[in-house]
C-alpha cells in the first residue's frame, strides 16, 4: 500500500543494531579506572601507603613510591578521565592511554627499578594495541567553551582534593591551622608556592609536590582544550533547511512534530535517495532524534541506516524521543531497538470542537469571564504582522519565559517571527491599560507551527504574570475558533507524559502498583508539570495519539532520560552565564534562500 509502513517482504535489509560497547573496551576502561583510583589513593592517603593494597598499587603506572604522590595523582586522574572515552571506543582516548602506559613503565623502572611495574604496564598496553580496531570512534562535536568548563571544574576538583591532601596528615601538621589557612595553602600550592601550613619531616615536600601536580594538570588540560582544533557543535545549514522544507512541503502532513525538525541547533542525515531525513542533537553522548523521520515513509529505512551509521562511527547511544506508532514500528524493525510508550499527544479536530456542553463548562465560563474583563484576541499568520509588532512579541516572549534557559526540543521551534516561517500562526491577547507596559496592550502569546497544509502544532505559550489567569485557555479557544478561515482542520496541543498511567491510576479499581506509579508521577509533577499538562490538555476534549521512546537497552534509559531533560531544558549541566552577559537572540535569520525559496525547493525536488 503506497504511503504506508514498508512491509518486511518488500524491504529485506539487515537489522541495524546500535553501537554497543565491545568487551575489550569495557574491560580496558574498567582496568584504567581501577588503576586510577589506586594511584590517587596511593598519592593522597598516608595510611593507604602502608597497607597491603599499597604493595600492589605502588607497582602500577604512576605509583613510584611513598614520596611520588604528585606523579601518582597525575597518572590516576588522567586514567580516570580516559576511562569513559576508552569504554566508548574513542580513538583519542586510546592514543592517550597508549602514550601514558609506556611513560609509567619507564618511570617505574627508572625510579624503583621495578620489573613488576613494567610488566603490569605492558599487560594493560597489550590489549590496547592488539584490539586497536575497536577504538576507532570519532570525537564528539566540540568548541573552545569546553576549555573554560574544564578550567572551572578541574579547579574546583583540585581545590577539594587539595584540602583532603592537606588535611590527611594531622599527626605531622605543625600547630592547628584554620580552614582559611588550609585553603590558602592549597591555592598557593596549586601555583607551586609554599603556603602557611607546615609539616614535620618530608611530608611538607610530598604535599607541596602533590598540590603542584594538581595545578599543573589543570593548566595542561585547559591549554590543550583551548588550543586544539575547534569542531563546533552541529548546526542546521541553509542548504539542509531548504531540503527539509521541500520534504515537509510534500510529506509534512504525516507528523505533527515535523516542522520542529527545522530547529537550527539540530543536525541532519538524509537517506541515499534524499527523500527522507532524520534530525538529531548529540547530548552527553546520546544521539537524540525527535519525532518521525521527515519525508517519504518508503525512504525512512535509508535515513535510519545513515543515522545508525553515524551513531556507530562516533560511539553515540542512539535514541528517539516522541515518535508515533508508525515511526516506532519502522525504527524497531529496521534497527532491532526497543520502544516504550512515553505519553500521549493531544490533538483537537477543529470541526468537532465546541464550547457547548457540560464537558466544556469550565473552559466556557473562564473564557467568558476573561472577555468580560476587557481582553480581546487576535489570530494571524506571521507574515501578516509588521516588524515592529513582531519585535515586541519576541521581546515579550523572552522576558515572560520565567527560566534562564529556553525549554523545548522535540516540540519547540526555538524562534519566533523568522522570515522563513511565514506560515506559522500567532495568537495574542490584548487589554488596554491606563498605564501601558513596555509591550503596549500585549498580555499573552501562543505560537503555532504548520502541520502540513491543514494543521497547526502548538509551539510555545507565554503570558504576562500580571494578567488574569486563563490566558492560555482563552488563546487556545480563539485559535480553534479562527482555524477554519486559515484552512486548519486539526490542532496539536501539548504532549502529556505518562497520560495513560495518570488516567487509569485515578479510576476506581486501579491496583496498588498503578496507584503507586500515579502517586510518584503526581509527586514529580511539582517540578516537571506532568499532571498539570495532562489536565490542561484534557480540558479541550482532544483525541490522544500515543508517542514512544526508542532505545537500545534498558540500561541506557537513565542516560537517555538525562540527555532528554538536558535537551528540553529541564536540566542544565553547562556553566550558566549572568543574564546581562548572554547574547540576545537575533530577531530573525534572513537566510540566503529566503528570497528565492520556491526556486530552491524546486531544484531540490
Amino acid at each position: 500500500m503506497s504511503g504506508g509502513v514498508p512491509s518486511p517482504a518488500r524491504n529485506t535489509r539487515r537489522v541495524l543494531r546500535g553501537p554497543r560497547p565491545e568487551a575489550v573496551p569495557v574491560l580496558v576502561a574498567r582496568a584504567c579506572a581501577l588503576v586510577g583510583v589506586l594511584d590517587i589513593a596511593a598519592g593522597v592517603f598516608p595510611r593507604f601507603r602502608h597497607s597491603r593494597m599499597h604493595s600492589i598499587a605502588e607497582v602500577l603506572p604512576g605509583s613510584f613510591g611513598p614520596f611520588a604522590a604528585a606523579l601518582s595523582l597525575s597518572a590516576g586522574i588522567l586514567l580516570l578521565l580516559l576511562a569513559h572515552g576508552l569504554r566508548r571506543g574513542k580513538r583519542r582516548a586510546w592514543r592517550a592511554a597508549v602514550a601514558l602506559l609506556p611513560a609509567g613503565a619507564v618511570a617505574q623502572f627508572t625510579y624503583r627499578h621495578s620489573l613488576i611495574g613494567v610488566v603490569i604496564s605492558a599487560a594493560l598496553l597489550a590489549p590496547l594495541l592488539r584490539h586497536r580496531d575497536q577504538f576507532a570512534a570519532l570525537p564528539d562535536p566540540r568548541s573552545r567553551w569546553r576549555a573554560l568548563a574544564n578550567f572551572v571544574l578541574m579547579s574546583a576538583g583540585s581545590l577539594a582534593l587539595g584540602l583532603v591532601i592537606v588535611s590527611v596528615h594531622p599527626n605531622r601538621m605543625v600547630g592547628d591551622p584554620s580552614l582559611a589557612d588550609r585553603i590558602t595553602h592549597v591555592l598557593y600550592g596549586l601555583f607551586g608556592f609554599e603556603g602557611p601550613v607546615d609539616y614535620q619531616g618530608n611530608t611538607s615536600w610530598t604535599v607541596g609536590f602533590s598540590l603542584g601536580a594538581l595545578g599543573l594538570l589543570t593548566a595542561v588540560t585547559t591549554i590543550y582544550l583551548a588550543f586544539r582544533p575547534e569542531h563546533p557543535a552541529a548546526r542546521l545549514t541553509e542548504e539542509d533547511e531548504v531540503r527539509l522544507r521541500a520534504l515537509l512541503d510534500k510529506h509534512g502532513r504525516r507528523d505533527s512534530l515535523g516542522h520542529f525538525a527545522l530547529r537550527r541547533d539540530k543536525a541532519v542525515v538524509f537517506s541515499p535517495s534524499g527523500k527522507a531525513a532524520v534530525t538529531y542533537r548529540v547530548v552527553s553522548g546520546v544521539m537524540l532524534a525527535s519525532g518521525d523521520p521527515i519525508g517519504d515513509v518508503e525512504a525512512w529505512p535509508g535515513a535510519i541506516e545513515r543515522f545508525m551509521d553515524e551513531a556507530r562511527a562516533h560511539s553515540w547511544t542512539p535514541a528517539v524521543m516522541g515518535c508515533s506508532e508508525t515511526g516506532g514500528e519502522v525504527w524497531t524493525r529496521e534497527t532491532g531497538l526497543d520502544a516504550l510508550e512515553l505519553g500521549d499527544e493531544a490533538v483537537v479536530d477543529v470541526a468537532d470542537f465546541s464550547l457547548a456542553g457540560r464537558a466544556m463548562r469550565n473552559v466556557r465560563q473562564m473564557v467568558k469571564r476573561i472577555e468580560r474583563a476587557g481582553y480581546e484576541t487576535r489570530v494571524r499568520r506571521v507574515r501578516d504582522l509588521g516588524e515592529a509588532e513582531l519585535e515586541r512579541i519576541r521581546q515579550a516572549a523572552e522576558d515572560w519565559r520565567g527560566t534562564d534557559t529556553e525549554r523545548g526540543f522535540s516540540m519547540a521551534l526555538g524562534r519566533i517571527g523568522d522570515t522563513s516561517d511565514g506560515d506559522c500562526l500567532i495568537a495574542t491577547a490584548h487589554k488596554a491599560d491606563e498605564q501601558p507596559g513596555p509591550y503596549g496592550d500585549l498580555k499573552a502569546i501562543l505560537h503555532f507551527v504548520p502541520w502540513g497544509t491543514d494543521g497547526a502544532s502548538l509551539d510555545l505559550m507565554r503570558r504576562d504574570r500580571s494578567a488574569d489567569p486563563g490566558m492560555n485557555e482563552l488563546l487556545i479557544v480563539a485559535a480553534l475558533q479562527a482555524a477554519p478561515k486559515f484552512g486548519i482542520t486539526r490542532v496539536s496541543l501539548n504532549f502529556a507524559m505518562f497520560r495513560s498511567a495518570l488516567a487509569r491510576g485515578e479510576k476506581i479499581g486501579a491496583g496498588p502498583v498503578l496507584r503507586a506509579w500515579r502517586g510518584l508521577l503526581v509527586f514529580l509533577s511539582r517540578w516537571f508539570q506532568i499532571e498539570s499538562l495532562y489536565k490542561f490538555n484534557a480540558k479541550f476534549q482532544p483525541r490522544w495519539e500515543p508517542r514512544f521512546v526508542v532505545y537500545r537497552a534498558s540500561a541506557d534509559l537513565p542516560r537517555i532520560g538525562l540527555a532528554a531533560m538536558q535537551a528540553e531544558g529541564f536540566v542544565n549541566l553547562a556553566l550558566p552565564l549572568p543574564r546581562f552577559l548572554r547574547r540576545r537572540q537575533k530577531p530573525a535569520r534572513v537566510c540566503a534562500h529566503t528570497v528565492s525559496e520556491r526556486d530552491a525547493r524546486a531544484r531540490v525536488a
